[in-house]
């Protein structure tokens, strides 16, 4: 990867895909994109000055809180691609960041938008401190790689969502904060899927929720769902902490 650069109200970074990041096909995994994004929102949020630096001075945070990409045409080991994000300023409880992954002509290939919530480390509370509202102002005219804020996700009703096992948190799910990093959450999901499924079909659109922090040590219990939308599949998987919601995640076919 290069080093991150801005270009106007956009950061972006040159990547070539690692064979690491892909599947058996060569595709560029979800979750890998998940950890594209996280970082180089990292480095966009620190160039801007309000970066985990920032704001680890107040004892908060940054802590995702909903996503919503599109694989349109995701890219394939060695493809070499450019990675772009911009902050779209304060909507509710949230900041929103938009992501977009696209090849050396500028195309498309994956697009996202991001939630994400400032929280007092101490309290474990959200946040809103007044400077960040002034920092986080948007441009008077922005793009959006998806216009729509990523929608929370919900289990469809009346159906009984299936067991699939359960998951402790162990050392290689553990982020920067000591939490579970939000990409592994997307690993547990697709792991919960038939692999015949995965091989056969591509997820194109994936929208995920994190609800509730989990951390090592913490069994946390999958539970999945199959249905049709419009004619396309749509598998859901839950994780639940003591029958709590702690992530959702519906994934499009």
């Amino acid at each position: 990867m290069s080093e991150v650069r801005q270009e106007g109200y956009k950061f972006c970074q040159d990547i070539v895909v690692p064979c690491y990041q892909t599947d058996a096909s060569f595709y560029l995994k979800p979750a890998a994109f998940m950890d594209m994004a996280q970082e180089i929102a990292y480095w966009a949020a620190q160039m801007l000055g309000f970066g985990y630096d920032d704001l680890q001075v107040h004892h908060t945070a940054w802590v995702l809180s909903r996503m919503h990409f599109h694989m349109a045409a995701p890219p394939k080991w060695r493809d070499k691609v450019t990675l772009y994000t911009w902050h779209k300023g304060p909507s509710g409880l949230f900041y929103l960041r938009d992501f977009c992954l696209a090849d050396p002509e500028g195309k498309p290939l994956v697009t996202c938008t991001s939630s994400w919530v400032i929280i007092n480390e101490q309290t474990r509370h959200i946040a809103r401190p007044e400077q960040m509202q002034e920092l986080l102002r948007p441009e008077d005219e922005i793009d959006h790689a998806i216009e729509d804020p990523a929608p929370k996700v919900v289990m469809p009703r009346g159906v009984e969502p299936e067991p699939v096992g359960t998951h402790t948190v162990v050392y290689s799910d553990e982020d920067i904060l000591g939490h579970t990093n939000n990409a592994r959450y997307m690993v547990w999901a697709m792991d919960c899927l038939d692999y015949e499924t995965l091989r056969t079909a591509r997820v194109q659109d994936v929208y995920i929720n994190f609800n509730k922090e989990t951390m090592p040590g913490t069994e946390v219990s999958l539970f999945r769902l199959g249905a049709e939308e419009d004619g396309r599949p749509v598998r859901y998987v839950e994780g639940r902490v003591d029958g709590k919601s702690v992530f959702a995640v519906k994934m499009v076919f």
